[in-house]
C-alpha cells in the first residue's frame, strides 16, 4: 500500500489529517510532506485541524533514507520537514494532535507542531537524533523547549529517552490522556472550530511571537554548518545503518 495522507473535511470546519504508511507505522517521506504541505494551505472553511496516524500509530519519525548528507547547494535534508511543520505550527486555524502509539523523531515533532496533544493510554515519545548521528533542527528543539523546559529537552534530545503517555502528561507534553483519546481529539477540535476565525488566528499568531526568542542571521548560518556537517559524517551513516540493521550504532566521533 503506498503511503498517503488522507484529508477528510468534516461538518463543522473540522479537517483531519491521517498520515498512512502502513509499512513504515507511519514515517515521513518527502511525498508525504509535500501532500501534507498542500493540506496546510489556509482555507476559509477549515476551522480546525486534527492530525493523525492509521491504524493506531502516530509516527514513527522520517524515513531515514532521505537522510544523507547536506547537497552541493547546502540543502539540508530535513529542509522540507523544517518547512512543513513550521507551517503547520504557524497555521491561522488550530490544530490537535491525537497521539496513539509511538510519535518518534519527525513525529514527536509533528505533535510538537500541533496547539494540543491529546494522548491514548499506549502513547509515546521518543526522539532518537542523538543515536543517529545527526543535530536536530533548533525550530524542532525550540518547540520541546517550549513544552517540557530546557532541561528535560534535553534529557529526551541527549539521552533518546521514551516517554509514555503518564509521563508525557505530567510532564506537559500531553494536554490531556482521556480513556476515549479519539472522542476527546475531535469533540476539542469541534469546540475550537466555533471561535472566531479572526481572533483566534491573531491570538495565535500573537502567541507564536511571544514564544518565540529567535535567532539572530548569524546563528541560523552557523547551525546550519553544524547540522550539515553532522548530516554529512561518518557517524551519521553508521546511526542510520544500524538503525535499520537493529542493533547499537558503533560512533567514531568522524
Amino acid at each position: 500500500m503506498e503511503p498517503t495522507l488522507e484529508v477528510e473535511d468534516r461538518e463543522g470546519g473540522v479537517r483531519v489529517l491521517t498520515v498512512s504508511n502502513p509499512s513504515r507505522r507511519n514515517a515521513l517521506n518527502d511525498a508525504l510532506l509535500a501532500r501534507l504541505d498542500a493540506a496546510l494551505d489556509p482555507a476559509a472553511h477549515v476551522r480546525a485541524l486534527l492530525v493523525r496516524g492509521q491504524g493506531g500509530h502516530f509516527c514513527a519519525g522520517y524515513d531515514l533514507t532521505h537522510l544523507g548528507p547536506p547537497g552541493a547547494d547546502g540543502r539540508l535534508p530535513d529542509d522540507p520537514l523544517v518547512a512543513c511543520l513550521l507551517k503547520l505550527e504557524r497555521h491561522p486555524s488550530p490544530s490537535v494532535a491525537l497521539v496513539q502509539g509511538g510519535a518518534v523523531g519527525a513525529g514527536f515533532d509533528l505533535a510538537a507542531s500541533c496547539d494540543f496533544r491529546v494522548g491514548a493510554s499506549d502513547a509515546f515519545f521518543l526522539m532518537p537524533p542523538a543515536r543517529l548521528g545527526i543535530v536536530y533542527s533548533p525550530e524542532g528543539l525550540a518547540r520541546a523547549v517550549r513544552l517540557v523546559g530546557l532541561s528535560r529537552a534535553k534529557q529526551l534530545f541527549l539521552t533518546a529517552r521514551r516517554l509514555p503517555a503518564a509521563e508525557a502528561l505530567a510532564w506537559g507534553l500531553l494536554d490531556e490522556c482521556p480513556e476515549d483519546a479519539e472522542a476527546r481529539a475531535l469533540a476539542l477540535c469541534a469546540t475550537l472550530a466555533t471561535g472566531a476565525p479572526k481572533a483566534v488566528s491573531g491570538m495565535k499568531e500573537a502567541f507564536g511571537l511571544l514564544a518565540r526568542s529567535g535567532l539572530s542571521p548569524e546563528d541560523v548560518a552557523h547551525l546550519r554548518q553544524v547540522r550539515g556537517e553532522a548530516f554529512g559524517s561518518e557517524d551519521a551513516k553508521e546511526g542510520r545503518a544500524a538503525f535499520l540493521e537493529k542493533r547499537a550504532p558503533r560512533f567514531t566521533g568522524r
